[in-house]
């Protein structure tokens, strides 16, 4: 029998202690600015990164208030994941006190090309002009009235599709430009770590072609909803579901969750509710049940579920960015689809997993 000698297996021992060490630090520290970003990069990432997400599940990016541990993240950070379009408006004060001077992505660079190009594919799908409310008439051709124009503010609903100061930046609720995400935040990571380049585009085109299957399953659930479908929400962040899948989307609070109505807004919108014959209220994950309990008493309607719009779940179906607008597109048509379309789901297994 022969044995190794004490030099050779003290060698190789601490050659096993030291490798966990050596691989935690070849990970490319990744910080977002937010928990649908931080799955994103995650998925696209996978081994080879480490993500801290700054706001955090079931947490408010609108109210956040950055911590002195969150400049220190910054600082240690090798690459930074912004939405843009002014969605983290205290994140210019955290570069500030991190003194950070690295890489950053942000996500939504190149939205005025893509949302010209989703405006030109919906104008060729469906036949109608997108610019239409830009002269006074509804995505149907209608002329718009003063109820109408009312709605279209409340829910943002844009008829236009040119990035400019103010746009709603909750881009990631239109899966169809996903994509913009998915490049800009592959290309971020091969430029920080191009030795994993071949997996980084693997896996971002694996995950593309997830984005679009959803996509196509969200369309064609909204699809069987009652033409002109409107719902209350709690704040102003659906534009893009609205404009991407048909919805609209009203809400008593604007862009930000630190909005309160004032009794006249609230007023306003109850009288928009009854002319334009709203189905449901919806409650929103990060925002306070007040308002639309407020709305639900005061009109009767019913409250039919949480959506989730600016921050995951902390587990469950909505813990992932797939999994969220899954989980909103079949809670708005289980609420709202017609007794026939329901019918057609009958024996559907919606179990809502992401896979």
């Amino acid at each position: 029998m022969t044995f190794a000698k004490p030099s050779a297996l003290a060698a190789g021992a601490a050659a096993l202690l030291t490798l966990p060490a050596v691989q935690a630090e070849e990970r490319v520290q990744v910080l977002a600015s937010f928990s649908v970003l931080a799955d994103m990069v995650e998925q696209i990432g996978g081994d080879h990164v480490e993500v801290t997400s700054l706001v955090g599940a079931d947490s408010d990016a609108h109210v956040f208030t950055p911590r002195p541990t969150d400049a220190r993240a910054l600082a240690e950070a090798d690459l930074v994941v912004l939405n843009g379009l002014q969605f983290e408006g205290w994140m210019s004060r955290l570069v500030e006190a991190s003194d950070y001077a690295g890489p950053t992505v942000v996500a939504t660079d190149g939205i005025e090309q893509a949302l010209g190009e989703a405006a030109h594919a919906d104008e060729a799908e469906h036949g109608h002009d997108a610019h239409a409310q830009e002269d006074g008439h509804d995505e149907h051709g209608h002329e718009a009235s003063g109820h109408e124009e009312a709605s279209h503010e409340a829910s943002g609903h844009a008829g236009h599709a040119h990035a400019h100061e103010g746009m709603n930046p909750h881009v990631w609720l239109d899966l169809g430009l996903g994509e913009l995400y998915v490049n800009n935040i592959r290309d971020g990571l091969i430029a920080v770590d191009p030795a994993h380049e071949a997996d980084y585009r693997e896996r971002a085109a694996d995950y593309q072609q997830r984005i679009d299957a959803l996509d196509a399953e969200v369309r064609a659930l909204m699809d069987e909803l009652p033409e002109h479908t409107a719902v209350i929400t709690g704040h102003q962040s659906f534009n893009h579901f609205s404009r991407a899948y048909g919805v609209d989307f009203l809400s008593p609070a604007g862009l930000s969750t630190e909005a309160e109505p004032s009794a006249a807004r609230m007023a306003e919108l109850i009288e928009v509710i009854n002319d334009q014959g709203v189905q449901a209220l919806f409650q929103e994950n990060m925002t306070s049940p007040a308002i639309i309990e407020q709305l639900a008493e005061e009109t009767g309607l019913p409250i039919a579920g949480t959506l989730y719009s600016g921050a995951l779940a902390s587990e469950g179906e909505a813990s992932t960015w797939l999994g969220m607008v899954r989980h909103d597109a079949w809670l708005l048509h289980d609420a709202l689809a017609t007794e026939d379309a329901a019918h057609d789901h009958a024996d559907h297994d919606h179990d809502h997993a992401d896979h």
